[in-house]
């Protein structure tokens, strides 16, 4: 349910309009009086307005002291604070899994859990691109009758293939068993998280999209109290304009973080909490990806392919997938590990290279680009988990990093996680009584055991030596090795476990030690450039607005990224945001450019800057791409 404040009710506190809308439609709440941007003909068809009374709101006397003494500065006005049991950020496949389960527990037991998720894409989905293809097991936990609920799981896969690519050829490999897909759905993800967005708007669970979580409220005892939205209305001064409204405070006895893929509160969290060891971190990839509609001959519903070898060379560790979904469409993409080394390696053009290959070009030939898109992936495994749990809350999905590498899936235990966390969140709020005022922070430990006996669990523990056994002095042809032999006998019953030696940024080498990589020009049939890539991702960013992607130290990038790394920026970013231009006041110089606007919200950046100078902080809620079928 929508809740919607107009200006007076918010001023007397004394009613509430409540509005059903469909997910797409919903005002932020960065924005609660937004009601007036829709249309007439909207109110009409999708609305039926009646009055109800508010979930609480209130502000803290500390805010309102502070706002006080700041009357006159709209941006240092208290924010107002909505209570629920449990606040989730991040409207993915883990969130929204936790979120439903926590209703379905209340409802089972006739109780009121009240549980709310943001989510900064402005629709559920929007953001959303994997594979993808699924396991179903956590969605039948969830939905045990999913089928006839009609989610939109409509292709299974049928057929494996595994084919190692050399320039020209494409040579048939064994299929590893732990990539087997028999019993699997192939997927557009972004629509499955839009049908599991309605199951949990249908359960009760209060669902913003078009939201954007930009701060973590800390109670005084230094445990997690919730989150706070971010201000909309700021220009790129950082002043208020005509339009700015005060983010809102939303305070949870628990609070889940399902960021997805490094999330831009979680990195932040996790240092604030020593939630991970010293020396451990994680590792990630870089997935780009785009959705083909294909000659109907040369389809093959249910066919799953995958590629290693070209067009990476054996020190890059990486490799493609072609997964044939329903109505002629195709989901294809390149997945390079953001531990390579060459600084003149470009991710997006090695995709290229990979569609420009004859066996994936005879495929795509003839057709039409639907989507577009790129996102980091969490790829380290076991050994680079954070802690799962902190008073106050908990971590849940790929902000967590679930994925297992070798089996090239993430979605099951995503799900598995926040499934799990909600089973141990309810416990803890309902059955025992946790959360009040009186009591001490909620702390799910109980969380972080279920997860140690659980299916997530065993899965990664067999493979926790896969990924880093490609960091040897024989690259990808020892991590091969190593792969084949545990995966297919070892099963990770070994009494050791390898580590990943440095984080991604510390791999890259300086520019001397590589030469540059020719690519080839775009054909603009098969093969297409950056620009015309990121069009059909639908991104949009309000223009005069702070600029989301913030510099440490404006000058790190020209004086030490250029001349050590040759930019790496501007070709390891996706979307065409970095570049470096002549400088119109330094004649001769070079000015560091961030285009902003083109930002496709994959976070490589803030993973892959050898400075890490570059910080990933979430823009006005809403913005960023509108992905489609991906």
């Amino acid at each position: 349910m929508f809740v919607c404040r107009t200006t007076s009710a918010r001023l007397s506190g004394s009613s509430t309009v409540l509005l059903r809308l469909p997910l797409s439609r919903r005002a932020s709440l960065a924005t609660p009086c937004a009601i007036s941007s829709l249309t007439n003909n909207d109110r009409r068809a999708n609305w039926r307005p009646r009055i109800q009374p508010l979930r609480a709101f209130s502000t803290s006397r500390k805010a309102r002291d502070a706002a006080a003494a700041n009357e006159d500065d709209p941006m240092l006005e208290a924010r107002e604070i909505m209570e629920y049991d449990v606040v989730i950020v991040g409207g993915g496949p883990a969130g929204l899994s936790a979120a439903i389960r926590l209703k379905q527990l209340a409802a089972k037991e006739d109780k009121e859990l009240n549980v709310i998720v943001v989510e900064k894409g402005g629709e559920i989905g929007a953001h959303t691109l994997s594979g993808a293809c699924i396991e179903t097991g956590a969605l039948e936990e969830l939905f045990p009758d999913w089928k006839e609920q009609g989610a939109p799981l409509n292709q299974p896969a049928l057929h494996d293939e595994m084919k190692l690519l050399t320039a020209k050829y494409a040579i048939p490999m064994p299929h590893p068993p732990q990539m087997s897909n028999e019993g699997n759905y192939i997927v557009s993800l972004s629509n499955v998280v839009k049908w599991l967005g309605e199951k949990a708007e249908e359960l009760g669970v209060d669902v913003f999209p078009g939201t954007a979580a930009s701060e973590v409220i800390y109670d005084e005892d230094g445990s997690v109290r919730g989150i706070a939205t971010r201000d909309a209305g700021v220009d790129k001064e950082f002043k208020p304009k005509s339009t700015f409204t005060r983010g809102i405070e939303l305070h949870g006895k628990l609070t889940f973080f399902a960021e997805g893929c490094h999330g831009s509160l979680t990195k932040g969290l996790i240092r604030k909490l020593n939630l991970r060891e010293q020396g451990k971190f994680q590792t990630y990839g870089l997935g780009i990806k785009e959705v083909w509609e294909v000659d109907p001959a040369k389809h093959n519903p249910g066919k799953v392919v995958h590629t290693m070898g070209y067009p990476l060379d054996y020190q890059t560790y990486g490799g493609g997938f072609i997964y044939h979904m329903e109505n002629n469409r195709v989901s294809l993409g390149l997945v390079v590990g953001l531990d390579y080394q060459n600084p003149y390696l470009s991710p997006y053009k090695e995709f290229q290279r990979f569609k420009a290959h004859p066996f994936v070009t005879n495929l795509l030939r003839g057709g039409t680009v639907v989507s577009y898109g790129a996102r980091a992936l969490v790829e380290g495994g076991l050994q680079s988990l954070p802690k799962l749990y902190f008073p106050g809350g908990a971590l849940i999905g790929d902000t967590a990093g679930f994925v297992n590498v070798p089996k090239i899936k993430g979605t099951h235990n995503a799900m598995k996680s926040g499934i799990l966390a909600a089973d141990a969140a309810y416990k803890s709020i309902v059955t025992e009584g946790n959360g009040s005022e009186e009591s001490e922070p909620v702390v799910l430990s109980s969380y972080e055991e279920a997860f140690k006996n659980s299916s997530i669990y065993k899965e990664l523990y067999e493979v926790r030596n896969v990924r880093p056994s490609f960091h040897s002095a024989l690259g990808i042809w020892g991590g091969m090795m190593w792969s084949g032999l545990d995966t297919m006998f070892l099963k990770g019953r070994v009494p050791f476990t390898f580590q990943h030696k440095d984080p991604d940024h510390a791999m890259l080498q300086p520019a001397c030690l590589h030469k540059p990589i020719d690519y080839p020009k775009p054909d603009n049939e098969i093969t297409f450039d950056i620009l015309t890539s990121v069009s059909r991702t639908g991104t949009n960013h309000a223009e005069n607005q702070p600029v989301h992607l913030r510099l440490a130290d404006s000058t790190v990038e020209v004086k030490e990224n250029l001349p050590v790394y040759a930019g790496p920026e501007q070709r390891f970013c996706p979307a065409a945001v970095y570049e470096y231009v002549d400088d119109e006041a330094n004649p001769g110089k070079k000015r560091f450019q961030i285009n902003s606007q083109n930002c496709i919200h994959c976070k490589t950046c803030d993973i892959k800057d050898p400075a890490q100078n570059i910080n990933w902080v979430v823009p006005e809620g809403g913005d960023g791409p509108q992905y489609v079928d991906t």
